[in-house]
């Protein structure tokens, strides 16, 4: 893990949990030398703070994923505003989570980061897997075309650039089409772990996806069930 944070005593505190929860941590006091670790060492997921001196957390995050650097980015930021978190999200991070925060949750969504990258948890021993069947080329439902393999998809000919979690939460939509699926099992399905209904979260990356699916004059094809969850359906 590449934990980057520039306060050193939530840096220090941060690294002897982590260590002690069983994670190898390169800790860093900033961005410039956060990509340096990052391009030398190849971490497995990055803890981010957002506001750094020099090149801040965003940044760092948005070099990385320019790059084609897909590993999975947890962001610390002390900024409250909805605004403010979406920027994180738009930079390329995979979740955040605000400060103060409790350690706990820290590792809880670093095991759904992880859990959905790696099919062996933090200090598990690997375990043989009985073999997979091929699984189905392509999905289609209302008009959206899916590759699952090549993590591709389209509306009707035109191909949607989506984030890994974009990806996945359009792809549970698509295999769900017409039914509602709650908050909590969408939760579970795509970050591993339920944030609980003070989360924006969902509707942050639901918002994402509407904004790359929408086409004028087309139907809507994500629609909101209110205070259940959402539903795939061309109307």
């Amino acid at each position: 893990m590449l934990l980057a944070e520039d306060d050193r005593a939530i840096r220090n505190a941060l690294e002897r949990a982590l260590t002690l929860e069983g994670y190898q941590v390169m800790a860093v006091a900033d961005g410039v030398e956060a990509l340096a670790q990052a391009h030398r060492n190849r971490p497995d997921v990055l803890v981010l703070d957002v506001m750094m001196p020099g090149i801040d957390g965003l940044q760092v995050c948005r070099v990385l994923r320019a790059e084609g650097d897909r590993t999975p980015i947890l962001m610390l930021t002390a900024l409250v505003e909805t605004a403010d978190r979406i920027a994180g999200l738009d930079a390329g991070a995979d979740d955040y989570v605000v400060k103060p925060f409790d350690v706990e949750e820290v590792f809880a969504r670093l095991r759904a980061l992880l859990r959905r990258t790696s099919p062996v948890g933090v200090g598990s021993a690997p375990v043989a897997e009985a073999p997979r069947p091929v699984p189905e080329r392509f999905i289609e439902a209302a008009g959206i075309r899916m590759d699952p393999q090549a993590r591709r998809a389209w509306r009707g000919a035109r191909e949607l650039e989506l984030t890994r979690t974009e990806f996945e939460l359009l792809e549970l939509l698509v295999r769900n089409t017409g039914i509602v699926l709650d908050h909590s099992t969408i939760y579970d399905r795509i970050w591993g772990y339920d944030f609980g209904p003070g989360s924006k979260n969902l509707a942050v990356y639901v918002g994402y996806l509407r904004r790359k699916l929408d086409e004028p004059g087309a139907p809507q094809l994500i629609h909101t069930v209110r205070g259940v969850g959402y539903v795939l359906r061309e109307d």
